[in-house]
């Protein structure tokens, strides 16, 4: 099972995903640490990542993603053409996103130290968003579940799906 668990920054995906890939006993990666550094300093100042800085690191998650057969992998993804990428190199990826209002997203980030991400950027990553569609292989877990109960509701979608 390849699961990307996705959503803006401050959703949640990476403490959800690290949950699932424990819960089914997946390696789990964080995209974040595979981004180039280029991008990461560019939004440690509080610069919008833009496509052709996407999707290189894009095509990375998604070849990771293809490399194991039982990995989770907390990624943005906020465009269908991002997810697509990723599609690209891992055509039976799962993707678990994670709704997540404006406001707690911003008190979310606000509250993080040790991130590159500054709350600034949330309204663009927002602006970038376009959620999960019907054709689009994955669920949508709203924001009122905690992290046990979003990892239950991933965990139990892929395994119907596996099943």
């Amino acid at each position: 099972m390849r699961i990307v668990v996705m959503g803006p920054s401050g959703s949640g995906k990476s403490t959800v995903g690290r949950s699932l890939a424990e819960r089914i006993g997946a390696r789990f990666i964080d995209a974040d640490d595979l981004h180039p550094l280029t991008n990461v300093e560019k939004m440690a100042a509080g610069i919008p990542l833009d496509d052709a800085d996407r999707m290189p690191w894009l095509a990375v998650v998604g070849t990771a993603l293809s490399d194991a057969d039982h990995i989770v992998i907390a990624c943005s993804a906020l465009r269908r053409s991002y997810r697509d990428a990723i599609r690209a190199q891992a055509p039976d990826a799962f993707f678990a996103e994670l709704s997540v209002s404006r406001a707690a997203l911003e008190a979310r980030v606000r509250s993080r130290g040790d991130h590159f991400m500054p709350a600034s950027l949330v309204e663009s990553q927002l602006q970038t968003w376009e959620p999960l569609q019907a054709d689009e292989l994955g669920i949508s877990v709203d924001e009122s579940a905690d992290v046990e109960e979003a990892t239950s509701i991933i965990s139990e979608a892929t395994e119907a799906r596996t099943a």
